[in-house]
């Protein structure tokens, strides 16, 4: 007869199990959709609104991410978080039967607004389940769940292109739903809430307002739209005057979607902003590096995903070590500081890359860089689910994931805008006016158009695109400098040791049939 008390563990273990699908389903994704788009793009047209694809997505996640935080607060997580499961997979379903770059974009968006609600479930669950003296042996499966994406995504993406269609790109999200959504029904059991209360409908609307609109204009600034241009311009009018709407609807309602007390604690207050410039460079890296590697360093689409291995694997061996010294000595402060430091150290280090660097010396660059995005990535949401109350966990979790969600938008936007700014000025110094003509008038080629061009031309391009790249990491480091320099002000709060709900035991039912 097992031990009892191994029990509510290995329950415990069935759950984060079904949890670390639903994440996986959000996270993979987009990396999956990527690899397929050039297909899809063939066989519906629409090359046009290609962007939307991906736009609409991600407009949707980032909406909807602090309501579904705030339902589960108010109504209990396990029902909000199996229907975020449920609407995320009918906008599978329904993106894989679309007939037309419409329809796949509006399905999307109902892919997006299921996505909103998982990532942000699955840490609150998890914060409910596990107090922050525990949850840091659990770390590593949530490091190794986005390694798993970023590498395993391309590769499978392309895999079920080639052999199977676009279609099932989409369709392969079903079974691994109703795995999770099974899991999840039979084994998680948590308090059912019943709290009588209206919803803040027009703090809801507001803040999807301004969202959307920051959104939309990190997204379109430099690119559709000059930033300069009059619909950039309205948009961050609208969003400020959305988001100071917001912030004064807060202060009115019973229910805020959002309780501004909880920035009243200076941890969490510190680690929102780390947390936004954590995403603001770890997103943009994500971006410049593959580009560097398939232009200057010749690798291909596919081995450009395994050579972010070392950057990958530092992350989660860290991540995982962390998780387990703050389990054992519940100290955390040191890992802000210590991760801030190798992160603006590694971003240094990638600025130095230019077209003779090797994919030796760029693997060392990018595990520093991981090292310190390991320190980071977990405990930031940590400490920020140790700095509020238990009936605010929801939206303690989903504001720490917005945060980051709106840095990596910014920072992938800025970091373009700075990347195609210097390939630009390269590539009129070396080749004077016919630049412009010599790649089309774009800053970002494909291998195969690189392939087409002269090789006085191609030369050139090669030194601009390492030039860009300088810059966007020249840029990471200096923003990084101020997440490490805020990391020192976070104080040593005490984690919480008690479980979130009555017991474990009661929190988590036995498993069934297992």
């Amino acid at each position: 007869m097992a031990d009892t008390a191994e029990t509510p563990q290995r329950s415990v273990r069935v759950v984060l199990f079904g949890l670390m699908i639903a994440m996986l389903l959000a996270m993979l994704d987009n990396m999956i959709i990527g690899t397929a788009m050039p297909t899809i793009v063939g066989e519906l047209g629409g090359l046009e609104h290609l962007s939307w694809v991906v736009t609409a997505y991600t407009l949707a996640t980032a909406a909807s991410t602090p309501v579904w935080g705030k339902l589960g607060d108010l109504y209990g997580r396990k029902g909000i978080f199996m229907s975020s499961i449920v609407i995320f997979l009918i906008g599978s379903a329904l993106s894989g039967m679309a007939q037309d770059m419409g329809q796949l974009i509006a399905f999307r968006a109902v892919q997006g607004l299921g996505a909103g609600g998982l990532i942000v479930g699955v840490m609150a669950i998890i914060g409910d389940l596990i107090p922050p003296r525990e949850r840091g042996k659990y770390q590593g499966m949530m490091a190794g769940v986005m390694a798993v994406a970023m590498i395993g995504g391309p590769l499978v993406g392309g895999y079920i292109t080639d052999n199977w269609g676009w279609r099932w790109s989409f369709y392969i999200n079903l079974p691994l739903g109703v795995v999770a959504l099974f899991m999840i029904s039979a084994v998680l059991h948590l308090p059912k809430k019943q709290i009588k209360t209206s919803i803040d409908y027009l703090g809801t609307v507001l803040l999807t307002v301004g969202i959307t609109s920051l959104v939309l204009l990190t997204t379109w600034g430099g690119n559709q739209y000059a930033w300069g241009s009059p619909q950039i311009l309205g948009l961050l009018v609208l969003g400020l005057a959305a988001l100071a709407g917001f912030l004064y609807v807060e202060t009115r309602v019973a229910e805020p979607v959002i309780p501004l007390h909880i920035f009243h604690s200076r941890n969490f207050s510190l680690i929102s902003v780390i947390g936004f410039l954590v995403g603001f460079v770890m997103f943009g890296a994500m971006t410049f590096l593959p580009l560097f590697q398939q232009i200057v360093q010749g690798a291909t689409a596919t081995n450009s995903g395994l050579l972010l291995l070392p950057l990958l694997l530092s992350m989660m061996v860290v991540s995982l070590i962390a998780g387990r010294v703050t389990t054992q000595t519940g100290k955390y402060k040191i890992f802000p500081i210590v991760g801030g430091g190798l992160m603006t150290v590694g971003l240094y280090l990638l600025s130095t890359m230019d077209t003779g660097t090797s994919q030796f010396v760029s693997g060392v660059w990018m595990a520093v860089l991981g090292a310190g995005m390991g320190f980071l990535m977990q405990i930031t949401m940590l400490i920020a689910q140790n700095s509020v109350e238990m009936k605010d966990m929801g939206v303690g979790s989903s504001s720490s994931t917005l945060f980051r969600t709106i840095g990596g938008s910014f920072g992938v936007a800025l970091f373009g805008a700075i990347f195609t700014h210097q390939v630009q000025n390269t590539m009129t110094d070396r080749l004077g006016s016919a630049a412009a003509g010599a790649t089309s008038g774009s800053a970002q080629l494909d291998p195969s158009g690189l392939a087409k061009l002269p090789p006085a031309v191609k030369d050139a391009y090669l030194h601009a695109v390492a030039g860009g790249t300088h810059h966007v990491f020249l840029w990471g480091a200096a923003v990084s400098v101020v997440g490490f320099l805020l990391a020192f002000f976070v104080k040593e709060i005490p984690l919480r040791s008690a479980p979130a709900v009555p017991s474990t035991e009661e929190a988590v039912a036995a498993v069934e049939a297992v």
